[in-house]
């Protein structure tokens, strides 16, 4: 059933339209589309015209028109001619970004805003193993860069300001945005110089957005990346004590040098070859092998429900996601909340450049794992902790012996 009532329309003449490489309003038709639903197979319907250009100005203008599909409702918004608001008059806020592993708090306005989200690039020499360190490309100075939280509807206001020491060109793609580049072809900005370009927010889910700067490899290979959710219209997913934000990626590096002293190099450099082999060196959570480790695990108490919002950057690697100890009570598959999640999963696959939400129930004390598990990369890296405080739980775990683990464990603290 349609969602926009058809009315005749005068005949317009035709009008010569700007010569923008950017610009994606092509067809002045509306153009309808459906999709297949969730579980029952319901269809979704979604109406697109003349959808809201990456390189727009304040004049521009949306208007937000349901499609409504899944078991849980949500709502898609594509622009449409009637009801058009201006983005000018959209409330403005500052996105509230947060470093990993730390999540921003739920949204709860029930309006459209125009969000400002600030990143600046930049460089820093990480401890990246406890051997180790390596110069990261980042946004706002970490690895991965911000977590972005939005809700659909919105107008992300992206401002890009390079301050790479380096000298090189940098820019977003956001899986988040629909558009040339998602993003990238309006924001590449050379050192010293900011670029802003606007973004309507038309599918919530969970993205991953990187720089795509030539050479494209490169740049993620070096730390830029992170993760931006965008809610749902109308309510979030069901509420949780705590969320956290988990990022998956590979460092690419060359021996390191031997100085004068005949002893090795502390910092090491990025290799292009073995990037190109598909061989890491190191294989991570949270931009370094002992970030969710030692000093720094997650934390959690005996009847949490515990959210992660897991990403991978790869740039090469499918991540095999697993947490030792527990099962994903609900896995929202690709990032995607529109349809309903699945139930009691042990292992999640995330490719490179997707991402997935899992919720877990914490019943018995203690120290969970997580790993990639593919298992070899727990040598390169891939591991951190969940710690959980509370009463033991004999009912469902327990032992006449004390534990014990292995000589030489990597998997509990």
């Amino acid at each position: 059933m349609s969602l926009v009532s058809e009315k005749p329309k005068p005949e317009e003449p035709q009008q010569d339209k700007p010569n923008c490489a950017h610009c994606v309003d092509k067809n002045p038709e509306v153009i309808q589309e459906k999709a297949s639903g969730c579980c029952d197979d319901e269809q979704i319907e979604t109406y697109q015209e003349k959808p809201l250009s990456c390189c727009m100005d304040d004049e521009a203008s949306i208007s937000m028109v349901p499609a409504i599909g899944g078991d849980h409702k949500h709502k898609i918004f594509e622009t449409v001619d009637d009801e058009t608001l201006l983005i000018s008059k959209l409330p403005k806020e500052d996105a509230i970004l947060t470093t990993a592993p730390n999540v921003p708090p739920v949204i709860t306005r029930d309006h459209p805003a125009l969000v400002r989200v600030p990143l600046v690039t930049t460089t820093k020499l990480a401890q990246l193993t406890s051997q180790y360190k390596y110069e990261q490309w980042t946004f706002n100075g970490t690895v991965p860069g911000p977590f972005i939280r939005a809700k659909v509807g919105d107008v992300v206001e992206l401002s890009l300001t390079n301050k790479d020491p380096a000298g090189n060109p940098h820019n977003i793609d956001c899986h988040a945005f629909t558009g040339p580049g998602g993003g990238a072809a309006v924001t590449t900005a050379e050192e010293n110089e900011t670029k802003v370009g606007r973004f309507k927010l038309l599918y919530p889910g969970l993205y991953v957005y990187h720089c795509a700067a030539a050479p494209v490899p490169v740049h993620i290979a070096n730390g830029m990346y992170g993760l931006m959710y965008v809610q749902p219209e109308g309510n979030d997913l069901p509420p949780v004590d705590k969320e956290y934000y988990v990022m998956q990626s590979e460092f690419y590096h060359e021996p390191p040098e031997v100085d004068e002293d005949g002893r090795r190099s502390e910092i090491v450099e990025f290799s292009y070859p073995n990037g190109l082999r598909e061989e890491p060196q190191v294989v991570a959570f949270n931009g370094s092998e002992s970030a969710l480790t030692r000093d720094h695990p997650l934390k959690a108490n005996v009847g949490d429900d515990v959210r992660i919002f897991f990403g991978n950057a790869g740039p090469n690697l499918t991540s095999s996601f697993h947490i030792i100890g527990s099962h994903f009570k609900n896995v929202y598959r690709d990032g995607g909340v529109m349809n309903s999640p699945s139930k009691g999963i042990q292992t999640v696959s995330v490719p490179c450049g997707g991402s997935t939400i899992v919720d877990l129930k914490m019943a018995v004390p203690g120290t969970y794992t997580m790993v990639d598990h593919s298992i070899f990369r727990l040598d390169k890296g891939a591991v951190g902790f969940l710690n959980v405080s509370g009463p033991q739980n004999p009912g469902v775990y327990q032992s006449s012996q004390p534990p014990r683990p292995c000589v030489g464990c990597k998997l509990h603290s």
